[in-house]
């Protein structure tokens, strides 16, 4: 029984990795030779300029002469010699390891030098050079001629972003032990980042313009790894991330005059429990065959297979754990032929003779102190609820209002006050109602106050180009997931990890293999990340701008990707290893490397999971519930893609979060399942009612639901693009000649502005009296006639 013995995963879900995994991600293994080249590049140099003394023995002073020192070197036209002199700022800011003797002094001098480049000036000086090779012609069209692109096309873009990654993300970490300088130093640089000053746009916008330029073919030698990288944590750095997020949230109601959120959506997921996996119709097969078998070698004694008891659910130490699944079927594992195997009732009864149902130890049940989540009332429910009270009981209704209770009986009323006691006004409503009322009094309103925050910056940068980025991301997301087939039409995302010399020996292959794995597995973790926090920061800042994104994600079809993502195995994609620990830096910077076989690089490391595959696949969950969370038609997307056993097989994962998002995903379309589905699922029925919030009045378990009637979708796609377009217009566009422009109607001032004339018209000026003026006759009748 593989699903069941799967362990608890002992994972916390955060912004990031811990700090040395996210530096040694940024590296791919065929590197690993540059890091003793960028030694050499800034030895050879120190020594001239510093003779007899090690970069941790000069003071601060000494340290700031010889970095200007280098950043001169950077003004000079040589291209090489330019390369060397970047390639000695990345030694700096790799942490000197040369002088270290272990990871942790490495780390250390990695950000101690990261704050000292940035306070000197050099982020903006590698800006204006990564600016220039992003125009390099020359490089974009030698890349475009080679058949095979290799690291070497890539050099000068490698060592500029990797100088930036680790700028960013030392500055972005923050630890007790900082001093002063450097958290107003941080904030500096978030500021500047998040707000350009020389440009016009923030620098984000310009890694975004990478993306696209390499997705469109005309820079397929960008190290698109590293670019990923560098925009999540610019993003992450200038947004901030999911905490962060949720005091802006907790702000934004105050300021709004909201009741406070019920709970911290953070802190409840933590405290959540991984429930064991249903049981699957194969499964059960295999079980009744063993017994069968044991019965026949003269086991007299034989485990009956019991229906599942109504008080399971309430266990605490493992709600779903016992030995059947008689009532617990799933379809078969070949979706994408469309065949579902579930078995019919009689059938069932068939294979599986019923037993008299064995009660449970009374120790085992434990009844849990409460639901994880407080109930949540729309407004529209509350709507809903008294429509159809007042059309069964008086048979008319009042539209809008929900105050009138006139002519409905007691229990209504008490249900009223229930619904109202749980009703919750999220920002969003608040920002769709101002935007109607913007839209029907553009002139009594006047003009709206937006705050200039990173993330309206960011999205008014974004805004005309948004659907080729999300294009862009998506494409990149279909190459690098291990379910793609190799396409002779799909990009390279290879470019920045294969070698200029393909493997000779098994060993190097195996490496090479590993090494091209992981390089995937990254890129899939930086995209699901940066999607899922713009998507989480746009809702916040605006209903619409998430709306917008979602959309265009939806048009590129992001729903099918994800859900073909998840068409694998995932609990071998989330314990895959592909890492040689060894190689990661910076443990390969100071320790002594082995000797590597075969043997150990198949065996891998200890690891119980792989952290960045499982915060992937969280992230990839959490982005298909932002997009199809109270839409209708795309809900109806997921049942047309037959999500629900590709999700099912998710649950396998004992992951407390990871199963909460599948169980969303599986809760919004279950009415859509059929009888049959929900009969054969009651464990999956039990885990949603368990640990997803509840809707009072939200019948998902029934399939009576009233908006559930297809022939509103495209109507209500439709609406929803309307309202996107009309704030985007009212919001971005200027207005070039507005019906809403005040006319000037003064005879004086009119003639009285001074206009901009050409040079040459005084040349013409008689002869366009003549044919404008003159020639043309006036027939002044015409006034006293009405038009």
């Amino acid at each position: 029984q593989g699903s069941v013995d799967c362990p608890n995963l002992e994972f916390e879900y955060g912004d990031a990795d811990g700090h040395g995994a996210e530096l040694a991600e940024l590296y791919s293994y065929t590197e690993e030779p540059e890091l003793s080249h960028n030694r050499r590049c800034f030895e050879e140099d120190f020594h001239t300029q510093v003779p007899d003394r090690r970069w941790l023995e000069l003071d601060r002073a000494q340290q700031k002469a010889y970095v200007m020192r280098l950043l001169d070197g950077l003004e000079v036209v040589n291209r090489d010699k330019r390369l060397r002199v970047a390639r000695a700022i990345l030694y700096l800011a790799q942490g000197v390891f040369g002088d270290c003797d272990n990871e942790g002094d490495v780390l250390h001098w990695s950000r101690h030098n990261s704050f000292l480049l940035y306070q000197l000036g050099t982020f903006s000086a590698f800006l204006e050079l990564l600016n220039m090779e992003i125009e390099n012609s020359q490089a974009c069209s030698s890349a475009l001629r080679k058949p095979a692109i290799s690291l070497a096309d890539s050099t000068e873009l490698r060592v500029l972003l990797n100088v930036m990654y680790l700028m960013v993300e030392n500055i972005r970490v923050e630890q007790e032990t900082d001093p002063p300088e450097w958290k107003t130093c941080r904030e500096t640089f978030r500021m500047e980042l998040s707000f350009p000053v020389h440009t016009e746009e923030p620098f984000a916008l310009l890694l975004f313009t990478m993306v696209t330029k390499f997705c469109s073919g005309h820079a397929p030698h960008f190290p698109m790894k590293k670019v990923l990288l560098l925009l999540w944590k610019v993003l992450l750095f200038t947004l901030g991330g999911f905490e962060a997020l949720q005091a802006m949230k907790v702000r934004r109601r105050e300021e709004l005059g909201l009741p406070p959120l019920p709970e911290d959506s953070i802190q409840v997921v933590r405290g959540m429990r991984a429930a064991s996996p249903p049981t699957y119709a194969i499964e059960l097969m295999e079980q009744q065959q063993q017994q069968q078998q044991q019965q026949k070698r003269g086991h007299r004694s034989r485990r009956p297979l019991m229906k599942q008891d109504s008080l399971d659910i309430y266990n605490e130490r493992d709600p779903f754990k016992n030995d059947e699944g008689g009532v617990d079927d799933e379809e078969n594992d070949d979706v994408d032929s469309g065949i579902e195997g579930e078995l019919d009732l009689m059938e069932r009864d068939a294979i599986i003779p019923a037993m008299p149902a064995q009660r449970l130890p009374i120790e085992r049940v434990s009844f849990p102190k409460g639901l994880p989540w407080a109930p949540k009332v729309r407004q529209k429910d509350i709507e809903h609820f008294l429509e159809a009270s007042r059309n069964k009981f008086i048979g008319f209704t009042l539209g809008q209002d929900t105050e009138t209770l006139i002519g409905l009986p007691r229990p209504i009323h008490e249900s009223v006050k229930t619904l109202k006691q749980h009703k919750y006004v999220s920002i969003s409503d608040v920002q769709i109602k101002n935007e109607e009322e913007l839209e029907k009094c553009p002139m009594s309103l006047g003009e709206e106050e937006v705050q200039e925050t990173p993330c309206e910056v960011l999205y008014r940068a974004m805004l005309y180009n948004l659907p080729q980025y999300m294009i862009a991301l998506l494409k990149i997301l279909l190459a690098a997931a291990p379910t793609s087939k190799a396409k002779t039409d799909s990009i390279n995302i290879l470019a920045d990890v294969l070698p200029e010399e393909m493997p000779i020996t098994v060993l190097q292959s195996m490496k090479l293999g590993i090494d091209v794995n992981r390089h995937k597995e990254i890129i899939v973790k930086s995209i699901s990340a940066l999607l899922l926090l713009l998507l989480k920061h746009f809702k916040l800042n605006h209903i619409y701008q998430f709306e917008y994104v979602s959309q265009h994600l939806v048009f590129a079809n992001c729903i099918p990707l994800i859900l073909k993502f998840f068409n694998q195995n995932i609990m071998s994609y989330i314990t895959a290893k592909n890492s040689i620990s060894v190689l990661d830096y910076p443990h390969c910077t100071v320790c002594d490397l082995p000797e590597l076989t075969a043997e150990s690089l198949e065996a891998g490391d200890n690891n119980q999971f792989c952290w960045r595959n499982l915060f992937s696949c969280i992230n990839l969950l959490r982005i298909l519930n932002k997009l199809t969370k109270w839409k209708h038609s795309r809900t109806m997307m997921l049942v047309v893609f037959k999500s629900a056993p590709i999700l099912k097989r998710a649950l396998k994962v004992k992951q407390a979060m990871m199963q909460l998002y599948v169980l969303k995903l599986l809760k919004i379309q279950t009415k859509y399942l059929g009888r049959q589905w929900r009969k054969s699922n009651m464990k999956t029925m039990s885990a949603i009612y368990q640990k997803v919030r509840h809707r009072m009045n939200d019948d998902w378990a029934y399939g009576n639901d009233i908006d559930a009637r297809p022939w509103d979708f495209q109507a209500e796609e439709c609406t929803l693009r309307a309202n996107i377009e009309a704030f985007n217009s009212r919001r971005y566009d200027k207005p070039q000649d507005s019906e809403f422009a005040p006319v000037d109607n003064c005879l004086q001032s009119v003639l009285g502005q001074r206009l901009e004339l050409p040079e040459d018209f005084h040349y013409s000026y008689e002869l366009w009296l003549e044919r404008e003026v003159f020639s043309q006759p006036i027939r002044w009748e015409e006034l006293l006639h009405c038009q």
